[in-house]
């Protein structure tokens, strides 16, 4: 290099990273010149850093990056090494620059806002019950105790959060026409410990058995009903082994298991595979990643249920038996192919006078965008191995196949057409369902969604002996509202008399809905639909909710 001239480090990381090479090539000389150094008092403090270099492999590039450039240095003369592929950039003084400096401007928080958007913190709504560490606030934290370990702090504190529903309708489900008032309040209480252990618990105390409080009236009768539960709809603890080993040992773990047990909540594919609670346990083996088999990220999780299992499956004196059921399976989420795919499989077992309803479930799904256009999801869910119970034949056989899309239009946030399809082959079911999720179809569109809370009528729900489609457009202007046109179909299979089939005959219908958000805590919600019905006596329901959020 000539004199006066100096490496260009602008843009600095850049060159200074492609130049690591050149000073460790030439760190042996530094160490055989060092003795040279320490002869004179002069340079003491230099080996003694340089001692200290030759220990760490970070320190002795430092030290081969300052005496390169140190004119003091007798190698300073020697010819530069320089790796292949890197050029010397000749010295612009431009390039360096004052920082800048507002001598005459105060500082304004106003002005820093408009710096990004003129983005502020959105009012959000607050639980119920905060007590300990609250949730999501800004300032310092206090120190937390070290009772599970100095790697497994203690964060307690108790969370009570939920929403309020009440809601005004008129229905016509065809055996009955009938106008309600229904509130349903739904609580869940969550008791933390630490950042992965916790017990959480859900309440619905206004409703029982389906049963809702609140008032029905019209011309033929007036009556109001009040239903209390203090029974949780769950209850469960959870954790991650990994994370309570480390504060036990005091020594990192490589790998995490998060379970529960208890009364626990499940839902697998977006609640069509599984949506129920029930007594049992399970675990996961998260974000794992094969290179053989290209699949870059999957988990795995076991589950066991022995009481508390819904499902249609099990039948007793003409009601779902959820006491005399088991369930044993297992569920994987992979990413691979550019999409997402869910597998899952599950045994039901019956006990008692229910042995011979005991069957297997499967379930596969794939979902992928095409084109950037289009969003799809391909489900099956199948059945098989099931003897069948006297007097009802088979409850749950058969296979049940989804295709849901979704198009991305010029604005996909805020205007997206779907058009979902399905086609049941005898009597498919899920793993297992809660009362109040509906049927299987729930998600094909919102004229197959019941609204749990005043028995809004839904053309059949459960894909039996069946094929469908439901064609919907949804609007969110601008994210601020939601507006859903749907039209959908039901169309039978196997004569008008097929067994176990809530359907008669086809069926048709026509869907709105319109949801506004008044506040932050305030949302209203209105739904209206009409069905057609072959064989059977058509269907109407209008509804308007209030629903408050804490």
């Amino acid at each position: 290099m000539k004199k006066g001239k100096t490496l260009n480090l602008e843009p600095r990381t850049l060159n200074l990273e492609l130049n690591l090479r050149a000073p460790l090539v030439q760190s042996s000389r530094f160490k055989v010149q060092s003795s040279r150094f320490t002869r004179s008092k002069k340079y003491w403090s230099g080996s003694i850093l340089f001692g200290l270099g030759s220990t760490c492999r970070a320190a002795a590039v430092g030290l081969s990056v300052a005496f390169a450039v140190t004119p003091h240095a007798s190698v300073a003369a020697e010819p530069q090494l320089i790796p292949p592929g890197v050029k010397l950039a000749p010295y612009d003084a431009k390039v360096f620059r004052p920082d800048p400096a507002y001598p005459d401007s105060a500082y304004s928080a106003e002005a820093q806002l408009q710096i990004y958007g003129d983005k502020r913190a959105v009012p959000t709504t607050r639980p119920l019950i905060e007590l300990g560490r609250e949730l999501y606030r800004e300032g310092p934290f206090q120190q937390a105790p070290t009772l599970l370990g100095k790697k497994n702090l203690v964060f307690a504190n108790l969370l009570v959060s939920g929403d309020w529903r009440t809601a005004v309708a008129y229905n016509d489900t065809g055996a009955r026409e009938f106008s309600t008032a229904a509130t349903r309040v739904n609580l869940d209480v969550d008791l933390k410990f630490t950042a992965t252990e916790r017990i959480h618990a859900f309440f619905r105390p206004l409703d029982k058995g389906g049963n809702f409080t609140g008032y029905e009236f019209g011309a033929a009768h007036n009556h109001g009903k009040f239903h209390f539960d203090g029974n949780p709809d769950a209850l469960f603890f959870e954790g991650d082994l990994g994370a309570i080993g480390v504060g036990v040992t005091g020594r990192e773990s490589r790998c995490d298991l998060p379970f529960t047990f208890g009364l626990i909540p499940l839902i697998f594919q977006n609640g069509i595979w599984l949506e129920d609670a029930f007594v049992g346990a399970a675990f996961t083996i998260p974000a794992r990643n094969s290179r053989v088999l290209d699949w870059a990220n999957f988990d795995l999780t076991f589950f066991a249920g022995i009481d508390r299992v819904t499902s249609p499956a099990f039948v007793s004196g003409g009601k779902v038996d959820d006491s005399h059921a088991r369930v044993f399976g297992a569920a994987a989420f992979v990413e691979a192919m550019q999409g997402y795919w869910e597998f899952g499989y599950a045994y039901l077992a019956g006990e008692k006078n229910l042995g011979n309803a005991s069957y297997h479930n499967l379930t596969a799904s794939f979902t992928r965008r095409y084109f950037n256009r289009v969003s799809n999801s391909l489900r099956v869910v199948g059945n098989a191995g099931q003897s069948g119970q006297p007097g009802m034949g088979k409850t749950a056989n058969g296979v049940l196949f989804l295709v849901e899309n979704s198009l991305v239009t010029s604005r996909p946030s805020t205007v997206v057409p779907y058009a979902n399809f399905f086609v049941g082959v005898d009597k498919p079911q899920s793993v297992a369902r809660d009362a109040g999720a509906g049927g299987i179809l729930k998600n094909t569109g919102i004229l197959f969604e019941t609204d749990g809370l005043t028995g809004f009528p839904t053309l059949d729900a459960t894909g039996h002996d069946a094929w469908g489609a439901a064609l919907g457009l949804e609007f969110l202007p601008g994210l601020k509202q939601q507006i859903v046109l749907e039209a959908a179909m039901v169309r039978i299979m196997g004569g008008e008399r097929a067994f176990g089939r809530p359907a008669k005959g086809d069926q048709y219908g026509l869907g709105i809905r319109y949801q506004l958000p008044l506040t932050q805590s305030w949302i209203l919600r209105a739904d209206a639909m009409i069905g057609w019905r072959d064989a059977d006596q058509d269907l109407a329901g209008a509804r308007i909710e209030m629903r408050y959020k804490f």
